[in-house]
């Protein structure tokens, strides 16, 4: 392979730095994405993409035909998390914005996605300088709500597939608490699926004075995360894969009013279709038969309204892949990875498709003699990437990859 054509671009280092600290400053909530996908596409159409906003939502694509030859696909998130930042730095967010239930939160990118945003917009330029050493055609697809997991599948429920075209593979990367210019892999199941729900206990309000008049559902809602810590522990079987958390527990507005409802948000990861269904159900009949011990005159209600598949990397492709990258980077900077019990909806669009997909992570953190338990990890406050080599590695990254898959010419 050519030499990356940092060379015709003279300044690309800064300007996309710059960028980032943009984005960094101004993060938007998933689904709120408007000024992040109006810089986006301002980026993008200087470079002779052809740019389509609104895709999905606030989705942006860019198309880069260059003449005949395989389609690549490559995908960048950009949406940001309800987090208070206490990262320190100058480009710090201070954001605040109302959330999907109007309730006002601070808005960070904690997780990244700024910086997947920015890599993208510097690999489609580096691509863009270099037509004639490839043959095909670059999608560059920027994605919202990845934190809601509902942004890959509005954006192919908008055509993707049908007003673009259509990918002969899909690529994509996270930044994550690796070494900074660090790449680790994985080949064939590498991210669980994720299915949230959202659950409501009904009982009887009352005064706190007289228990005996009411049905108590903070204490419905307290033995219900108790009992359902059982699940992982008592019903998976060891040698599988599953997660459950109770990441959010609402109820009362005061210490003397027993009140009438609970709200518990429950979150779950699996590897296989099987130990889904079984933890799943197994929540629902908790949930139920606490509400019946608790003498509820009402049967909770259950909205299951996230969900993501297990995000799969094709073996040949990634192989083809990573042989591309340890050329480019060399062996010390690439390594394999265990799974993780994180979800992502980037599998939703190679799935879609019915076309390969390779998703790899890069490191974006100076350990500087730091453990990994105390170095910052996405969703964290206090997590943010290193720029640089983090910035450079990303970009190239997704060039290499995207030049392993499109015709050489030269």
């Amino acid at each position: 392979m050519a030499a990356l054509p940092w060379d015709r671009s003279p300044g690309l280092r800064e300007e996309l730095a710059d960028f980032y600290r943009d984005l960094h400053r101004h993060p938007e909530l998933s689904l709120q994405e408007f000024r992040t996908a109006q810089r986006v596409a301002e980026a993008l159409a200087p470079l002779k993409f052809e740019v389509t906003t609104g895709v999905g939502g606030t989705g942006v694509v860019g198309v880069l035909r260059n003449g005949d030859g395989p389609v690549v696909l490559m995908r960048a998130d950009f949406d940001a998390l309800p987090v208070a930042e206490k990262t320190g730095l100058p480009y710090a967010s201070s954001v605040r914005a109302q959330d999907q239930s109007g309730v006002e939160v601070p808005v960070m990118h904690a997780c990244g996605h700024d910086m997947h945003a920015t890599c993208l917009i510097g690999a489609a330029a580096l691509l863009a300088n270099s037509t004639a050493e490839w043959s095909g055609t670059v999608v560059a697809v920027f994605q919202p709500a990845e934190e809601l997991a509902c942004g890959a599948r509005n954006m192919v429920a908008d055509g993707l597939f049908e007003r673009f075209p259509k990918p002969d593979i899909v690529l994509a990367q996270h930044v994550g608490p690796l070494p900074a210019g660090m790449i680790g892999y994985g080949s064939g199941p590498v991210m669980a699926g994720m299915d949230g729900v959202q659950v409501t206990l009904y009982g009887r309000g009352g005064h706190g004075s007289r228990p005996e008049a009411a049905i108590d559902t903070v204490l419905m809602a307290a033995n219900v995360v108790t009992r359902l810590q059982g699940v992982v522990s008592r019903e998976v079987p060891p040698a599988a894969t599953a997660v459950v958390t109770v990441g959010r527990l609402q109820a009362g507005t005061k210490d003397n009013i027993i009140p009438d409802t609970a709200e518990l948000g429950i979150n779950i990861r699996t590897y296989d279709e099987k130990i889904r269904a079984l933890v799943r159900a197994a929540i629902e009949r908790i949930v139920r038969a606490e509400a019946t011990a608790s003498g509820a005159e009402r049967e909770p209600d259950f909205d299951w309204n996230i969900s993501a598949p297990v995000l799969v990397n094709d073996p040949d492709a990634t192989t083809a892949t990573v042989a591309a990258l340890t050329e480019h980077f060399g062996e010390q900077r690439i390594l394999p990875i265990p799974q993780v019990n994180a979800s992502e909806d980037a599998g939703v669009l190679g799935e879609s498709a019915g076309v390969p997909s390779v998703y790899w992570f890069w490191g974006g953190i100076n350990y500087a003699g730091r453990d990994l338990d105390q170095v910052p990890a996405n969703h964290s406050p206090e997590f943010a990437p290193e720029i640089e080599p983090t910035l450079t590695t990303g970009v190239e990254a997704l060039v290499v990859a995207a030049r392993r898959w499109l015709e050489h010419t030269a």
